[in-house]
């Protein structure tokens, strides 16, 4: 039998950021956080049904949750950015042989 995964507020949070404040596609942001784009849709129709307060437990953050949320998005879009200019160089190595 198949577990199943579950992630945290802040994580959900940050991968809905990461499509509307980012503005990665769907499939792009889901493959690179290692999620199905469907789950990544669910939550990003979930906090649009709940006017963003979806996962957030009462809805208010202290100004350093706040901060710590910013940056983790920060360096999860910093990271899939790395990632794909690694894609992009082994590409156009491949493609100057």
């Amino acid at each position: 039998m198949k577990n199943r995964k579950t992630y945290s507020k802040e994580f959900k949070l940050d991968a809905i950021a990461l499509v509307r404040e980012q503005h990665y596609p769907v499939a792009e942001a889901a493959r690179n956080l290692d999620v199905s784009a469907q789950v990544l849709g669910r939550w990003i129709k979930e906090a649009e049904n709940d006017d963003g307060h979806a996962f957030r437990g009462n809805g208010k953050l202290t100004p350093e949750q706040d901060e710590i949320r910013k940056l983790k998005a920060q360096v999860k879009r910093l990271e899939m950015e790395r990632e794909i200019l690694k894609k992009t160089t082994v590409f156009f190595a491949k493609e100057t042989k």
